[in-house]
């Protein structure tokens, strides 16, 4: 079904597009300033998808309502069936919503902080859970920044770490740990994507021996999992992260506008007097199990093998979520219905009230998800991926530096698309057959590397990337917040994964690289520090020394 098909054909016959292909990158860029800008997410998406409609209509009227209903429609409808992929996400959101509306009112979440409370040793303890479950998950990206912010939340919100904080970690420990897996439901595409490639190459190496040295090629992943460890030992808090933290610290609240916070519960729902820690432990651990089974059983059933790598290939990752999602709210309900059976004053229809009001909560992050997909399937048919692709292949460069030119390239690809699979569509090809055209073996592998690199830095640091909306929604972070917050930390490690990158193409060693990207890091990492324990002298000494009841923040 094509929208097109429904409404007259009124498209001007010369294609602002073909004249002028740099305005692909308009769109997203207003989307992107304008969040930044005005902190108004839906707003400044609504704009940017408007604007790339107009472009792909020639600002004609009804071609751009066209544009509009066909990319709306193929969120949910494509070649003659219907795609649930997105539908599985937005209902799995849903149940979260409602898992934990009603861990709250059983008391799970209070019986975790207080046991919590008893086993981690203050702020630090508190973000060390959330950066150990954050590695520790790394079969999916998407499962890990929900999943992740759910159980951390209470014990790092106890502990007076602010949201901001939970939603770096988070946003580091998902794609970076999961691209540099193979046994990961992006590891395993992702070796599928290569496999291609390195077979018209000249390399004698598997499909996972290339993905393995592509993964020690990607250094972004690699600085930033190592950096978030660094700012969680050494307590990194500058750049507007500092004042996020200060102002947690010293006020008790950890978010910077609870009204501009996706997936946050209502304080107002009854909840049981005595709660016990299983009530929030249970229906969780129910979830990932479900989660990851289902991720292997589908993968099992579409790809007609029990082979490992081919069941993650093959794996559905959205219907797996949705799979976990209904156990872990069977869970719940049941562990609910508990422990407030003895209360009278807590029924059966409040506590379905309470998993409508869960729900309903995820409301903000569903608008932001459905406008931030919209949008990508808009810039697909301007091209604006294709447009940076065709810069890349242009680039009149010795080969070896094309090796951090893909890095850049495909960090501003993501960046401006919003998704780092997009970025991996598009320049694997164009890396491999660069690279295979001239003879550069030597410099295949580091390319692929720079590019699953650059990828995932350009959707950390975009404000339309689902990632960054889903981690935000999982720390109950404002998105524009988190974006803010964490651009610093990303730029330091890109700083030193560009460093990386460009000794490698001096040596043609990714081992020189890698150890160039280390250094670089542990050199940024103790200025940090220095500027920290300064920061934080100079902070304490304005509190002293400012009259009393004046804010010193």
């Amino acid at each position: 079904m094509n929208i097109s098909a429904l409404l007259p054909t009124v498209l001007p016959s010369a294609s602002l597009m073909e004249a002028a292909p740099w305005v692909s990158i308009v769109p997203p860029l207003i989307a992107i300033l304008l969040a930044i800008l005005t902190r108004k997410v839906i707003l400044s998406l609504g704009l940017g998808v408007i604007s790339a409609a107009l472009l792909i209509a020639n600002f004609h009227p009804i071609g751009t309502l066209k544009a509009l209903g066909n990319a709306a429609l193929s969120l949910v409808y494509a070649e003659g069936a219907i795609k649930t992929d997105h539908i599985y996400i937005l209902a799995f959101l849903l149940m979260l919503g409602a898992i934990t509306s009603l861990v709250l009112m059983s008391g799970g979440s209070q019986a975790f902080s207080a046991w919590a409370s008893r086993r981690i040793s203050g702020r630090r303890g508190a973000q060390w859970l959330g950066t150990a479950m954050g590695i520790g998950i790394f079969i999916d990206d998407y499962f890990n920044a929900l999943a992740v912010g759910q159980v951390a939340k209470p014990v790092t919100d106890k502990y007076r770490v602010s949201r901001a904080k939970l939603a770096y970690i988070i946003d580091s420990t998902s794609a970076p740990v999961t691209v540099l897996v193979p046994f990961s439901s992006w590891g395993a595409s992702i070796i599928a994507l290569i496999a291609p490639t390195i077979a018209a190459s000249s390399l004698a190496v598997s499909d996972i021996g290339a993905f393995l040295r592509a993964a020690a090629a990607n250094y972004y992943a690699i600085a930033a999992v190592l950096l978030v460890t660094a700012v969680v030992a050494f307590s990194l808090d500058f750049g507007p992260m500092r004042a996020e933290e200060h102002r947690a610290i010293r006020h008790g609240r950890t978010y910077s506008s609870k009204a501009n916070i996706p997936g946050e519960v209502s304080d107002n729902l009854p909840q049981a007097p005595t709660g016990r820690i299983a009530a929030l432990i249970v229906p969780f651990v129910a979830l990932v199990t479900g989660v990851i089974g289902a991720m292997f059983v589908t993968g099992a059933l579409y790809g007609e093998t029990w082979d490992l790598m081919r069941m993650l290939e093959n794996t559905k990752v959205a219907e797996s979520l949705v799979i976990g999602g209904l156990i872990g709210l069977i869970a719940a309900v049941a562990l609910c219905w508990r422990a407030i059976r003895p209360h009278e004053h807590i029924t059966a229809a409040t506590m379905a009230r309470g998993a409508g009001s869960g729900a309903a909560s995820m409301w903000p992050a569903i608008q932001i998800l459905l406008l931030a997909w919209l949008l990508g399937k808009l810039i697909t048919t301007l091209g604006t991926g294709t447009f940076v692709g065709n810069l890349v292949r242009s680039a009149d460069l010795p080969v070896a530096m094309l090796v951090p030119v893909m890095f850049l390239a495909a960090s501003i690809m993501a960046f401006s698309t919003g998704t780092s699979w997009g970025s991996f569509g598009i320049l694997i090809p164009i890396a491999g057959d660069i690279m295979n055209s001239v003879g550069a073996s030597e410099f295949l592998i580091p390319a692929l590397g720079a590019v699953l690199a650059g990828a995932v830095l350009g959707d950390h640091c975009s404000p339309i990337s689902d990632t960054t909306i889903l981690s935000s929604t999982g720390a109950g972070c404002d998105i524009i917040t988190h974006v803010t917050t964490q651009l610093p930390y990303a730029g330091a490690a890109a700083i030193a994964a560009l460093i990386g990158y460009t000794t490698l193409a001096l040596t043609a060693s990714i081992i020189a690289g890698l150890v160039a990207t280390l250094l670089a890091l542990a050199i940024a990492v103790i200025v940090l520090v220095r500027m920290t324990i300064t920061l934080e002298t100079e902070h304490r000494e304005n509190v002293a020394s400012a009259p009393q009841g004046e804010n010193t923040e």
